[in-house]
C-alpha cells in the first residue's frame, strides 16, 4: 500500500508541473489530462482510505520524511479528491479555449497534490514543505489574471496574511526541536513536550491554523481572495487551503488539551468567527462575499469543535462543507460567467433561468442553513453537544452562528429565486453546467444520505474515534433543526432588506468585513513600514553620513601624512641610504674588489701550469696507455646501457 500512497501524492504533483512547464502548448491536452489524474486520484484516495499505509523516507539527518494515513485523513483524502475532480470538470467549461489552460489546470493539480501531502504528513517537516507550497500556488491561482493589477495586489494581500501567520508554524517546529526528544516533530507526538515548549508548539500551531482557515483576525484576506477564477474559489474555500487549518486543530486536538488554555481559546475563536463572519455575509450584496464569508463562519464551527473536543463533529462539519460549499461557488461562477454579474440584486431570478444552476445552488444553501433533512449530516448538533459539556455560552454561540447561517444561506436562495426580469447580461440559452450534476451533485448526494443509513455514518464516527458516550440528545438534535427552520423562514420573510442594525454606519461595518483589512493595515502594516522608513532614514542620512565623513577623514589624513611625514622620512631615508651605499661601494673596491683580482690572476697562473704539464705528457711516450684508459672506459659504458635498457 506505500505504493499507493506515494502515487496518490506524486500523480497530481508531476502532472501539474509538467502542464504548468508546457504552458501554451499543453492548452488542447490540458483539460482532459487534469479530469484523468483527479480521476485517478480518487481511485487512490479511496484505495488509501481502506488501506491505512503510513511511508517514510529519508530527508535530513534524524527528521525522515513521513506520510500516513489515519482515520482523520482518511476521510479527508477522498473528500479532497472527490471535490477537486468536481471542481476540475467544472473548470473545462469555465475556463474556455481562450485562455492558458496549460498553466491553469497545472497549477490547480499541484495545489491539489499538495493539500493531500499536508492532510497525510506525519511529522512537522512534511507539514511545512506541503503547507508553502500550498500557500505559494494559491498566490499563483487567486492572481491567475495577472494583466489585472487589481487581482495581483489581492493575490499579494491574501499571501502576505497567510504567510504572516505561517511563521507560527516555524515558531512550533524551533520548539519542538528545542524540547529535545527523539522524534520530537511527529504530530502525534506533540503533546509530550514539556513547559514552555509545550506552549509556544501550541501557540504556534494555533497561529497558523487560524491564519490559513481566515478565522479572526485573519478573516480578511478570504475577501480579497475572490479575485481569482471561480474554479479556485470553489477549491480553496471547500476542501482545500481554507479548511487546512482547521484540520490541523482537528488533528492536533491532543495538543490543544494538554496546553490547558488552548482548547478554550481555540473554541471561543471558532463561536466568534462563525457568529461575526456570520453576520458579515448577511450584510453582503456581492453573492461571491457573500460564499468567502459563509466560509470563514463555517469553518469556525470546525474550529469550535477542535476546542471542544468534538473532532467527529467537526470532520464531518468539514466533509459536508466541503460538499455544499463547492457546490455553492460553482453555481455563482456559472451565473457570473453566463449573466455577467454576481450583485444580488442583478441576480434576481437567475435560478428560475438557469435550472440546473438553481438546484445545485439550493441544494448547497439548504445544507449551509442546516434545514431537515439537507442538514450538514447533523455535524453542527455533534458538534454543539460537545460545546453544551464544557460551556453552556459556548453552546449559545454555537446555537447563535447556526440561527446566523441560516440567515445568509436563505438570503442568497431569496434573490436567486424571486421572479424578476433578465438582467441585461444575460445570453439566454441552457446552463452548460454537465460538469456539475455529474460530478458535484454526486458529492453532495454521497454526503447528504449518510444520516439515511446509521451503520455508514457510525463507521464514520468510529474511524475518528467518536465515542457513543458523547453523543448528542434528541432534544438538541430537534431544538437546532426548530431553529434552523425558523431563522430560514424569517430570513425568507425578510427578503432584501437591509440587515437589521441600528446604524448604517454598522452595515457598513459589517459590509467592509468589519475593518479588518484596515485595521491589520494601521496595527501592522503602517507601523512595521514606518519603522522599515525610520531604519532607512536612519541608515541614510547617519549611517551613510558618517561612513562618508570617516572616509573624508582618513583622506585628509592620509593626505597630511603624505606632505608632512612621509616626505620628509623618505627624502632622509633616501639620502642616508645614498650615503651608505657610496660607503659601501668604496669598502668594496678597497677589500673585494682587489681581492679579486689577485686571486684571479693566481687562478690563471695555475690553470696555465696544469695546461703545460698535461701538453708535456704526450711526448714522454705514454700516450697509448691513455688510449688503452679511454677504450676500457668507453666498453664499460657500452655494457651499462645495455644492462640499462
Amino acid at each position: 500500500m506505500s505504493v499507493v500512497l506515494w502515487t496518490l501524492i506524486a500523480l497530481p504533483s508531476v502532472a501539474g508541473v509538467l502542464l504548468a512547464l508546457a504552458g501554451r502548448p499543453a492548452d488542447r491536452v490540458a483539460p482532459a489530462v487534469a479530469v484523468t489524474v483527479a480521476a485517478a486520484g480518487l481511485a487512490l484516495a479511496c484505495a488509501a482510505a481502506v488501506g491505512r499505509p503510513a511511508v517514510e523516507a529519508p530527508l535530513l539527518a534524524g527528521l525522515p520524511l513521513g506520510l500516513r494515513v489515519d482515520g482523520l485523513s482518511a476521510l479527508l483524502v477522498v473528500t479532497v479528491a472527490a471535490v477537486s475532480l468536481a471542481v476540475l470538470a467544472f473548470a473545462v467549461w469555465d475556463i474556455g479555449p481562450g485562455e492558458s489552460r496549460g498553466r491553469f489546470f497545472g497549477l490547480m493539480l499541484l495545489f491539489s497534490g499538495a493539500m493531500l501531502a499536508t492532510v497525510t504528513a506525519a511529522d512537522l517537516v512534511t507539514l511545512l514543505m506541503a503547507w508553502e507550497v500550498m500557500g505559494a500556488l494559491s498566490w499563483a491561482l487567486i492572481g491567475y489574471w495577472w494583466p489585472d493589477a487589481d487581482r495581483v495586489r489581492a493575490a499579494n494581500t491574501a499571501f502576505l496574511t497567510t504567510r504572516t501567520a505561517d511563521l507560527g508554524l516555524y515558531l512550533a517546529a524551533g520548539a519542538a526541536l528545542a524540547a529535545g526528544r527523539p522524534g520530537s516533530l511527529a504530530l502525534d507526538r506533540l503533546d509530550e513536550a514539556a513547559d514552555p515548549w509545550l506552549s509556544l508548539i501550541t501557540a504556534g500551531v494555533v497561529v497558523a491554523a487560524l491564519g490559513k482557515s481566515a478565522q479572526l483576525p485573519f478573516s480578511f484576506w478570504l475577501s480579497r481572495a475572490m479575485s481569482g477564477p471561480s474554479p479556485v474559489s470553489a477549491l480553496l474555500h471547500s476542501a482545500t487551503m481554507v479548511v487546512a487549518g482547521a484540520y490541523l486543530l482537528l488533528r492536533l486536538e491532543p495538543l490543544l488539551t494538554a496546553s490547558g488554555w488552548g482548547g478554550p481559546a481555540v473554541a471561543w475563536t471558532g463561536a466568534a468567527t462563525a457568529v461575526l463572519l456570520g453576520l458579515v455575509a448577511v450584510a453582503q450584496r456581492d453573492l461571491k462575499q457573500l460564499l468567502a464569508a459563509s466560509s470563514c463562519a463555517q469553518i469556525g464551527f470546525m474550529v469550535l469543535a477542535a476546542g471542544a473536543h468534538a473532532t467527529a463533529g467537526g470532520a464531518l462539519q468539514l466533509m459536508a462543507h466541503a460538499a455544499a460549499k463547492s457546490l455553492a461557488f460553482l453555481a455563482a461562477g456559472a451565473w457570473l460567467a453566463l449573466l455577467g454579474t454576481k450583485a444580488l440584486p442583478a441576480l434576481r431570478g437567475a435560478a428560475r433561468r438557469h435550472r440546473t444552476a438553481g438546484v445545485t445552488f439550493t441544494v448547497a444553501a439548504l445544507t449551509l442553513a442546516g434545514v431537515p433533512p439537507l442538514s450538514l449530516w447533523a455535524a453542527k448538533d455533534v458538534l454543539l453537544a460537545a460545546a453544551l459539556e464544557e460551556s453552556p455560552w459556548l453552546y449559545a454561540a454555537g446555537l447563535a452562528a447556526a440561527v446566523v447561517s441560516a440567515a445568509y444561506a436563505v438570503k442568497a436562495l431569496w434573490f436567486v429565486w424571486r421572479p424578476d426580469e433578465g438582467p441585461a447580461g444575460d445570453r439566454g440559452g441552457p446552463t452548460p453546467l454537465a460538469a456539475v450534476p455529474l460530478a458535484g451533485l454526486a458529492v453532495a448526494c454521497a454526503a447528504l444520505t449518510v444520516p439515511a443509513f446509521p451503520p455508514v455514518r457510525d463507521a464514520l464516527v468510529r474511524m475518528v474515534g467518536y465515542g457513543a458516550g458523547t453523543a448528542p440528545h434528541t432534544w438538541e438534535l430537534l431544538a437546532s433543526a426548530a431553529l434552523a427552520v425558523a431563522a430560514s423562514g424569517a430570513a425568507w420573510m425578510w427578503g432584501a432588506r437591509t440587515v437589521p442594525v441600528p446604524h448604517a454606519r454598522v452595515r457598513g461595518w459589517l459590509r467592509d468585513w468589519l475593518s479588518l483589512e484596515e485595521l491589520a493595515r494601521a496595527v501592522v502594516v503602517r507601523p512595521v513600514l514606518g519603522l522599515a522608513r525610520a531604519l532607512a532614514a536612519f541608515d541614510d542620512r547617519v549611517l551613510d553620513r558618517g561612513a562618508e565623513a570617516a572616509a573624508r577623514g582618513v583622506l585628509r589624513l592620509a593626505r597630511g601624512t603624505d606632505r608632512h611625514v612621509e616626505r620628509g622620512l623618505l627624502d632622509a631615508g633616501v639620502d642616508g641610504a645614498a650615503h651608505g651605499v657610496v660607503r659601501l661601494a668604496a669598502r668594496t673596491d678597497r677589500h673585494v674588489e682587489q681581492g679579486l683580482a689577485d686571486a684571479a690572476v693566481e687562478g690563471i697562473a695555475s690553470a696555465a701550469r696544469g695546461l703545460g704539464r698535461w701538453a708535456r705528457r704526450p711526448q714522454t711516450g705514454q700516450l697509448h696507455q691513455y688510449l688503452a684508459q679511454a677504450v676500457a672506459a668507453l666498453t664499460v659504458l657500452a655494457v651499462v646501457l645495455v644492462l640499462v635498457r
